[in-house]
Order: structure tokens, then sequence, then C-alpha cells
């Protein structure tokens, strides 16, 4: 296999770690989402699963939509196709995606609008969830006190995966990234007052261990579902070997 086939893959499987599950945050890959990758001199085809077969429509929906325009993307990565496996909209939601239809197009009458307002509401989730495992990780660090959060500033916070987590879901949503810019803050940018500060903080604990808990439920029915092994917790001995990874095949050319 040349180093530009084998660079083709590895943008693919890049791109597919960049979706994330709407609800949980989390990159679908590392859910175990991702069934399996294809890739041929055509393009790559790709076969997502979920939990359950009645896993929420418009979620699907996004997470489907979502793989495709990332696998788009990618420069030589040919014809795109991603395909939801074993869901009760599984065939609605294949052909709008195929068809570039759009979720209300896919979905008709049953679609009340667009998905804009749910993917802000996540959105906002996650970044209250950053938000709070940042200030729990400063205040754990002993250079700051509970009373002196209000004033943390980005470029306090120390570099590492805490921090680049929060920038992007604060990018996501339109905050200010400058140094300067208050950590705890609103929906809207505006910085959390010295006398609000544990009330905030309680409700993004709640929406963190909402999201955490949610996730290691999902895996833990996607494991009983299709019989593989959860990677956030000790290997089933009768689980299938190949666990939550997705099969990858790779038949392109090597001219």
């Amino acid at each position: 296999m040349t180093s530009t086939v084998r660079s083709v893959e590895a943008a693919i499987l890049s791109a597919l770690a960049t979706v994330l599950d709407p609800e949980l945050d989390q990159p679908v890959t590392e859910l175990g989402f991702v069934r399996s990758v294809a890739i041929d001199d055509d393009g790559v085809e790709v076969h997502l699963r979920l939990p359950t077969s009645f896993c929420a429509p418009n979620f699907a929906y996004l997470m489907v939509s979502d793989a495709y325009d990332a696998l788009a993307a990618v420069p030589g990565a040919g014809r795109v196709r991603v395909l939801l496996d074993d869901h009760h909209d599984s065939g609605k939601i294949n052909d709008g995606i195929a068809a570039g239809l759009g979720y209300v197009g896919t979905f008709g009458a049953e679609a009340e609008s667009g998905l804009g307002e749910l993917r802000r509401t996540f959105q906002r989730k996650a970044h209250l969830a950053a938000m709070e495992r940042c200030c729990r990780s400063v205040l754990a660090g002993g250079a700051w006190t509970f009373e002196e959060l209000a004033l943390l500033e980005l470029l306090d916070l120390p570099e590492g995966p805490l921090k680049s987590a929060l920038l992007r879901r604060r990018e996501a949503i339109g905050l200010p990234n400058h140094p300067h810019a208050r950590v705890l803050v609103d929906h809207d940018g505006n910085p959390i007052p010295r006398s609000d500060v544990a009330l905030r903080l309680r409700l993004a604990a709640a929406t963190r261990v909402s999201l955490e808990g949610n996730a290691h439920f999902c895996r833990g029915l996607l494991a009983t579902r299709y019989g593989c092994a959860d990677p956030a917790g000790p290997a089933d001995p009768g689980a299938a070997a190949t666990g939550f990874a997705p099969v990858v095949t790779n038949t392109r050319s090597q001219s």
C-alpha cells in the first residue's frame, strides 16, 4: 500500500474522529458508533450503528449528516456514502442523506423544523460541561480558590486537553477565545457574577454528570446489542475480540 493510499485512509479515519454524537458530546469513533469503513477506488462507504433501534431520529440524522460532511471534505476521498444500520428510520435517513434533502426534506411533515436550535442546545450543554471540568481542575491544583473563580481568565488555564476542549466548545457557540476572556460565562459570553458562581457550577456539574452517565449507558447498550467489549470498562471475556473498533477495509489501488 503506497503512502498516498495510507494517507487517504488516515485522513478518513481522522475525519470520522471529529464527528461528535450530538447529545453525548463524544466522538462517534470512541463511542463505537462506527461499524465499518470500506475504501476502494471509487470512494468510501461508512456504516454507522446506534445502541438501540429507537434512538431519536433527529439525533441519528445529525450524526449521519455530520459524518457525511466530514468525509466529503477529505481530499481524495472520492464518492462518499454514509449509511445508518439497524435503526427504525435507517431507510429514510440513508435515502435523505444520499439525495441531499436535509432534515426537513427527509422527514417531511414529521419534522417540525430544522435542527439548528437542537444542535445549539447540545453545544451549550457541551460548553457547560467543559467549563466545569476546567474550573474543577484549577481548584484541584490549589492555585485558585472558589471565591476567585469569577476572575479566572483563559490565559490562567493550564495548556492541555481540558483547555483545548473548552476553547472548541466556546468557538462552537460563538464565544471569544482571547486570553483575557473570562472562563465562567453564560451562553452569551457574559461573566458570571461572584454571587452566582456556586449556582452556575452546580448546574454545570449536573450537565457534565448527565453527559458522562448517558455516554456510559449508551456504551453498555451498544456492547449488549452487538456483543462487543465496552472500552470504558473491563473487557467481557465472552465479548467479540474486535471490541468497538470499526472494521476497516482498503482495496484502493496503489497507482
